[in-house]
């Protein structure tokens, strides 16, 4: 009796975890064991894959427009990471107190994640547009010349970035917001005592007990600028003169445009093996500056 019992559950787990089992399988690990091996192929998707070994991987390390690509990507992360943990703490240092409205704000400014980048990267376009556009009518008043920001090689990457902080800066303000909430009053309240300025208790307790939610967030965005796309795609299409081609933009075109799924397949694996190692490297060095409570 026990014995059926036994198998009785253990059937009944296996149903419930077999959906997402055969999900995982045909939808994550299938294709990316398929992915691999496409890597060291040449298949345009119409004739056979043909094995070409390490080919696409050699061609890619010597190609000029990878590591320009590569630049690319890094002015975005150089730009869009730092940016975005400062506005997105200071976003959720204000949440933090309390006055009239608290809860209306929270919900506006958390309502830039629920637009699709379809949508956001429209009206960006129309907000960084040189002649009539937002930013620049307003620069205009206080009587400085805008640039001409998706037009300009210098100012396209900046307007990108300015764009995925307004998308993003209030999901990640979210979770430092929860953060902030668990962070023991008692403390603040013996820095009074001690005579502290609000800038010492900001930056000796409130910075050091956030820091496990900085690093979060530090590895989170960094995984976000490498997987950047749709705004590029939608707002700059790797323009002008190739200035916001980022990696993921050159994965789509030579998968989707070029039809060469071995080389788009490599840059893919490059790209996994990248993000792996900054993430391990972050990893390894967060005991120099992430602070456990307890």
């Amino acid at each position: 009796m026990y014995i059926g019992k036994g198998r009785k559950r253990q059937a009944t787990i296996a149903a419930f975890l077999a959906p997402t089992v055969a999900g995982f399988l045909l939808f994550s690990l299938i294709p990316i064991v398929r992915s691999l091996y496409l890597s060291f192929t040449s298949w345009d998707i119409l004739q056979p894959a043909e094995w070409v070994g390490p080919e696409n991987y050699t061609v890619l390390l010597r190609s000029e427009e990878f590591w320009r690509v590569m630049r690319n990507t890094g002015e975005y992360i150089v730009l869009y990471v730092p940016l975005m943990l400062v506005s997105s703490l200071a976003l959720a240092a204000l949440l933090n107190r309390r006055f009239a409205g608290v809860g209306a704000y929270k919900v506006l400014f958390f309502l830039p994640v629920l637009t699709s980048w379809v949508a956001g990267s429209l009206i960006w376009r129309w907000i960084l547009n040189h002649k009539y556009g937002l930013v620049n009518v307003l620069l205009g008043h206080i009587g400085i010349a805008g640039p001409a920001w998706l037009d300009d090689k210098c100012w396209a990457m900046p307007g990108i970035v300015l764009a995925s902080v307004w998308k993003d800066a209030g999901f990640f303000a979210l979770i430092f917001l929860g953060a902030l909430k668990g962070i023991n009053h008692e403390y603040y309240e013996a820095a009074e005592i001690d005579g502290a300025s609000p800038w010492k208790k900001f930056r000796h307790i409130t910075l050091p007990l956030v820091s496990p939610t900085t690093f979060f967030v530090t590895i989170t965005s960094i995984i976000n600028s490498f997987q950047v796309f749709a705004q590029v795609q939608i707002m700059t299409y790797g323009g002008p003169a190739g200035a916001t081609q980022v990696i993921m933009e050159r994965i789509y075109k030579y998968a989707f445009q070029f039809f060469k799924m071995g080389y788009a397949s490599a840059l893919s694996w490059v790209l996994f093996v990248i993000i792996l190692m900054i993430t391990v490297i972050q990893w390894r060095l967060q005991k120099r500056w992430v602070f456990y409570d307890g």
